[in-house]
């Protein structure tokens, strides 16, 4: 396909593509979908090899939002029985972080509910990173907050965060129908903040809103134009008690198309499939690691992911092998133009988690994702078409509760 064979020149030379060939993968049919995934793979490849980055989750404030983000489970208004703390100790947090870190992470998300952090918040996550970076000796921190004021990016940094995540979400020009309570601009600033005080920034969008093609496509070049170093994809779960609780609008051969749109548009950051992949891609994961280079492990923020051992086994019986600690994620040109944080560059958070503070997504991971739903497995699967509710699970382990993580 003439399509693809130049998607895959202009991927490797990092040109980017026209919006009518974004459009197009993705209203390629699918009887083209393994095409599709094997042009874009071949740019993933190339910039990342057979490498999956490991990142987890540590929920820090759960619940009880101010803002009405219409995917998050932890809005204003939010009816979704989650579970509601407030904010964790560092040594609790600390805690949390070991166990994925235990499992292969490499890096530690760190996210909070709310509309902005104040500075008093801003002290206790630099503490909370403090205990974490010392416990674990090269662990890369994200931090997921918020709106960001003058000067707390700066805080961050000094504190040891290595990157700050907060998704665009979807377009501009949608973005009211989705949130009221702030803008797109106020997005864009704290992306912006973010990058001038020497974080690696972290952001990406949420799919399955009812948006439209040209939306996803906006949303993914207006990405490509703040440059961040990592943009997470995630999906959207219709958490009962939100908004979009009847939103169930995607396919995995949608999602796998949208995977590889953004790979061609961004092709040498860092994707991460972050919430939403096992209640969407379901068996079809495996095809995602052709696309992307990075996933959260275990739990989201308010929802149950895959097993970790599963994720773990899914990546090698794919051929692909988890990310050492010591490796660089991004590209060299790309951790020479100073667009990382060193050999840490190109972390990121991402999922679109409903709690990361006035936008990342919806409940998945966090730090920009949504929902991860769990999936229990136990209940028979729904006929082709269907909603599948029965992947959707309440997160009720790891932090905020006695019980052990999953990681």
């Amino acid at each position: 396909m003439d399509l693809l064979n130049t998607l895959v020149d202009k991927g490797l030379r990092r040109e980017l593509p026209t919006r009518e060939e974004a459009l197009a993968v993705l209203a390629t049919s699918d009887d083209d979908l393994l095409d599709v995934v094997t042009a874009a793979g071949k740019v993933r490849r190339h910039w990342f090899g057979r490498r999956v980055k490991l990142n987890y989750l540590v929920n820090l404030k759960s619940g009880l939002c101010p803002e009405d983000c219409s995917y998050c489970s932890q809005r204003l208004g939010s009816t979704a029985g989650i579970l509601k703390y407030t904010w964790l100790k560092p040594d609790e947090a600390s805690q949390a972080a070991a166990a994925g870190l235990a499992g292969g992470a490499k890096r530690v998300c760190l996210v909070a509910s709310g509309r902005g952090p104040t500075d008093r918040d801003v002290d206790r996550v630099s503490d909370t990173i403090k205990a974490i970076k010392d416990q674990n000796e090269g662990v890369e921190v994200c931090a997921c907050l918020g709106l960001l004021s003058d000067g707390q990016a700066e805080r961050l940094r000094e504190a040891g965060a290595d990157a700050y995540n907060h998704n665009l979400n979807t377009s501009e020009g949608t973005y009211a129908e989705i949130t009221t309570t702030h803008t797109y601009a106020d997005r864009v600033d704290t992306v912006q903040k973010a990058h001038a005080a020497g974080l690696s920034a972290c952001s990406g969008l949420i799919a399955g809103m009812g948006e439209s093609d040209e939306d996803l496509v906006d949303v993914v070049y207006s990405l490509r134009e703040l440059d961040p170093d990592s943009v997470p994809v995630n999906f959207l779960i219709p958490f009962e008690g939100t908004p979009l609780a009847k939103e169930w609008n995607l396919t995995p051969q949608r999602c796998l198309r949208i995977l590889a749109m953004v790979r061609f548009v961004c092709p040498d950051v860092e994707v991460r499939i972050a919430g939403g992949r096992e209640v969407h891609l379901r068996t079809m994961q495996p095809l995602a690691l052709h696309l992307a280079n990075s996933i959260f492990l275990g739990d989201y923020l308010t929802s149950e992911g895959q097993a970790g051992k599963a994720d773990l086994e899914m990546i090698a019986d794919a051929g692909f092998e988890v990310e050492g600690a010591g490796e660089v994620t991004l590209p060299e040109h790309r951790v020479t133009a100073g667009g990382g944080c060193g050999s840490q560059a190109g972390a990121g958070c991402g999922s679109h988690d409903e709690g990361a503070g006035c936008g990342s997504s919806p409940e998945s991971a966090g730090c920009g994702s949504h929902e991860g739903g769990g999936v229990c497995g136990t209940a028979p699967a729904a006929p082709a078409g269907e909603p599948r509710t029965d992947l959707v699970a309440v997160r009720r382990r790891g932090a905020g509760t006695d019980l052990a993580p999953n990681a």
